[in-house]
């Protein structure tokens, strides 16, 4: 742990804002009542929690925490999805590995390049994006994403940054835990392995809470502590194998899931719609073009030719796939990708610091509105994007 910074409290007022961007991924909306999570509702009580965070579709990890910093739906700032191809590039992007590390996949503007362009320094301590340099530029400092670092050393990394002098400290910073998520996946919503995971992100906070207070940055450090989605239950018996229907040597498929991503491979879109259209009743198949106006889903090559989208609940597979799955012991708990719209897809939004109301409960919203409050926090100029600042305006004080 680097040594740390006092700074007097005549400086602090005169300082630059600090604002830490925290996400737990996979927390969904209701989480935050169960009782596990002293630190967050307590947070939550000296500030503004939403009563719901709308994820952008599809509600995917990469998509929402893209659109989160960046305010932008996936469509325009093009990663579509977790896995995705696009017509120009031969490689496939994956969350693992060099491509997620190529800035031709991220447009955009995430909130990291926009302090930067602006004479402030950026801080992550993982983020979807944060490894790439987007428009030539990462943050001052990151770390490559690895999903085996306990949370407490996610946290000191971050209060590392924090101890930095003033002229090198990071005026935002993002930290990412994904424990609430892998349990959710594993075990479902509901599962009594979730509170558990819930103490454990929420101790985290408690961490970072005490390290500002020791450095004395509490009359300039914003916590925002956000979700990318949700999380619904799923079962073994809520399965629709897709070769039932379709020959599967005449399609590429990108991704499968709650959100299949379909390319031809021999005939035309209009054959593979065909095929599937209306087959399953907990199925809706959806040509690129027909996708409905609230997906916000249409206008980006890499989004394929026909998506099939399960229904709550269910999964979109093959029996080669399932076949894999069962020799494996694949735990299948819960899982996201559906239907903004569902309640159980809602994430998390909280938000506590200077310039911010105190003892608010606002209506759900969605996360394209984010970026433009995070730029007002931190004094800095957004970039074009997709979101509405009067959405988040009655937040600050």
């Amino acid at each position: 742990m680097l040594a740390l910074a006092f700074v007097s409290a005549a400086a602090q007022r005169t300082a630059s804002p600090i604002l830490i961007l925290v996400s737990f991924d996979g927390f969904r909306w209701d989480y935050i009542g169960r009782g596990e999570t002293p630190h967050l509702t307590a947070l939550a009580a000296r500030g503004v929690r939403a009563e719901g965070l709308i994820p952008s579709f599809p509600s995917f990890t990469f998509p929402n925490h893209y659109t989160i910093v960046t305010g932008l739906s996936p469509e325009h700032h093009g990663v579509i999805a977790n896995t995705m191809d696009d017509p120009g590039w031969p490689e496939r992007f994956t969350m693992a590995g060099l491509t997620s590390r190529d800035q031709r996949w991220w447009g955009g503007e995430p909130m990291w390049v926009t302090a930067r362009k602006q004479n402030r320094r950026a801080g992550s301590v993982f983020w979807p994006g944060s490894e790439a340099a987007v428009q030539g530029i990462r943050p001052d400092y990151w770390l490559p994403f690895d999903d085996e670092m306990p949370n407490a050393d996610r946290v000191n990394h971050l209060v590392d940054l924090l101890s930095l002098p003033d002229a090198e400290r990071p005026s935002f910073l993002t930290l990412y835990f994904s424990e609430v998520d892998h349990v959710g996946h594993d075990y479902g919503p509901d599962a009594p392995e979730i509170p558990e995971a819930l103490r454990h992100v929420d101790a985290s906070l408690g961490l970072l809470e005490d390290a500002i207070r020791d450095l004395h940055l509490g009359d300039r450090a914003t916590l925002v502590v956000v979700s990318d989605h949700g999380m619904a239950p799923v079962s073994d018996q809520q399965v629709i194998f897709l070769d039932d229907y379709l020959d599967l040597s005449t399609v590429e498929v990108v991704e499968w899931g709650e959100l299949v991503q379909l390319r031809p491979r021999r005939g035309t879109a209009d054959d593979i719609s065909r095929a599937i259209q209306g087959r399953h009743p907990s199925m809706a198949v959806y040509k690129r073009e027909e996708m409905p106006e609230r997906f916000h889903y249409r206008a980006n090559a890499r989004i394929p030719p026909v998506l099939a989208q399960a229904a709550e609940g269910w999964e979109i597979t093959s029996h080669a796939r399932w076949q894999s799955d069962l020799e494996r012991h694949r735990k299948r708990g819960g899982a996201h990708g559906y239907d903004p719209r569902l309640k159980s897809m809602h994430g998390l939004f909280v938000a506590a610091g200077p310039g911010v109301r105190r003892g608010v409960v606002a209506p759900e919203f969605e996360n394209i509105h984010i970026y433009e409050f995070l730029c007002g926090i931190l004094g800095v100029k957004p970039a074009k994007n997709d979101g509405n600042p009067a959405v988040t305006r009655p937040f600050r004080s």
